[in-house]
């Protein structure tokens, strides 16, 4: 029997990772690697999937470099954004500057999803302990006396039972496993939605992500070689009203708010070119049960504002992989060993919710404005602070309490500096917000 047989024959395993993506996947290499027998269930037939968050930050670029994967990963195509900036209503500005990140990668890179998940699969299959299964879905969860000893899963050949001293769910925000334990999640108010599509038009733009604030709406636009990945902000549940205006309409708003791209608009021609992302924010009260452990956006959705989603989640599967892989060799993983985890990996989460839920109330204020915009006196301020744009860098690159390689050696001082960047941000930008209104003047 294959190797590839093998496994696939298993219904037995040390830990049962749900969900195929950057945790699942990131989890699954650090596990395996510590010679802990893994499972990874995916329900879909491969990783290729548009518009997911494709921002590898200099945290993640980090802890590649301490699990020796870096050199191999650069190969892979990608830009690298090295700072963020916009323009509101005719004032250019600059957000975030990486280059003074604490890490050895001063830079965001921008790469497909995919290409991401292939490059983890491709190292991870190299572990006799690792399985990837696709088209695995799971369905429910086994109990046993009130503890989760497994998954059922739905598969291209019937139902199966795959049993394990663990269930960690790494399922995304519409997670089944979080459904299925009937933990409780805690909702926070979001006022957007964003509007992704793809515009051609980036060649000879600088490396840096633009905000375009404007007529009381926001489009953001990241270079991507010869094009650019757009999102357009929109109010909470307002598509459907958007495309009752036509295509023609849709077109001219981003026009208007990114005159730049030029003919590139005229790519947009239907609604099938545009995906839309509900927005969520929330988070579980507790992430676990008896056998069971929920990390990423299964445990706590996130904005994509800032793009720090998927890097809080591989910060989760780093966390979880050096505080368990002892234990679960061991068959010694208890409830407050998976308290310990949540109380360490909740606290990066709440904060960079905080940011993001203050951010929003900014955006709520953008929307709230008719005819062009200018820009608040605070925004104007608050740029030309020396050292601002290094610290907004830091809380975007690094963020707080970031997590590394068992055993890697860390550079000096990034903790402290990663968390100061954060609280400075987190200080201005609700001192930006205040009881002042943004001005717009009336066409």
């Amino acid at each position: 029997m294959s190797k590839e047989d093998s496994l696939q024959a298993k219904s037995q395993t040390t830990c049962c990772i749900v969900g195929g993506g950057p945790a699942g996947m990131m989890l699954g290499y650090m596990l395996a690697r510590a010679g802990v027998d893994i499972i990874v269930l995916e329900k879909h037939k491969d990783f290729f999937r548009d518009f997911r968050g494709d921002t590898v930050h200099p945290s993640t670029l980090e802890l590649m470099h301490e699990l020796g994967l870096l050199n191999d990963f650069l190969r892979l195509p990608h830009q690298r954004l090295k700072a963020t900036g916009g323009t509101f209503g005719g004032f250019a500005f600059r957000a975030a500057d990486f280059s003074r990140v604490p890490t050895r990668c001063k830079f965001v890179a921008l790469m497909p999803q995919w290409d991401f998940l292939d490059f983890l699969h491709r190292h991870a299959r190299a572990f006799e302990s690792f399985d990837l299964r696709m088209e695995h879905e799971v369905v429910d969860l086994l109990r046993q006396s009130g503890r989760v000893t497994g998954v059922e899963v739905q598969t291209p050949s019937g139902s199966q039972q795959i049993r394990a001293d663990l269930v960690i769910g790494c399922d995304g925000r519409h997670s089944t496993v979080r459904k299925a334990a009937g933990l409780t999640v805690q909702e926070f108010g979001v006022p957007i939605d964003v509007l992704w599509f793809r515009i051609t038009g980036a060649s000879g733009v600088p490396e840096r992500l633009l905000g375009n604030f404007n007529y009381g709406q926001a489009l953001i636009l990241i270079p991507r070689g010869d094009y650019f990945q757009a999102g357009l902000l929109i109010r909470k549940n307002s598509f459907d009203q958007l495309k009752s205006t036509g295509m023609d309409a849709f077109r001219d708003t981003i026009r208007r708010l990114a005159p730049q791209l030029g003919d590139g608009v005229n790519e947009l021609k239907d609604w099938e070119q545009i995906k839309l992302l509900s927005v969520q924010i929330n988070r579980l009260q507790r992430w676990y049960r008896p056998g069971l452990l929920c990390i990423g956006d299964a445990a706590h959705a996130m904005s994509p504002v800032g793009g720090v989603g998927i890097n809080l989640a591989i910060q989760d599967a780093v966390g979880a992989a050096n505080l368990l892989a002892q234990p679960l060799r061991e068959n010694a993983v208890t409830e407050s060993l998976l308290a310990r985890l949540q109380k360490r990996r909740e606290f990066p989460a709440r904060v960079t919710q905080f940011l993001q839920m203050n951010a929003h109330r900014v955006l709520d204020r953008v929307f709230a404005s008719h005819g062009p915009m200018e820009a608040p006196w605070q925004l104007k301020v608050m740029v030309g602070i020396p050292g601002l744009q290094h610290a907004v860098g830091r809380t975007l690159g690094v963020g707080v309490r970031p997590e590394h390689a068992s055993g890697a050696r860390r550079l000096s001082g990034l903790r402290k500096f990663c968390f100061a960047g954060m609280m400075l941000s987190a200080g201005i930008l609700i001192g930006a917000m205040g009881a002042n209104r943004l001005r717009s003047r009336r066409e």
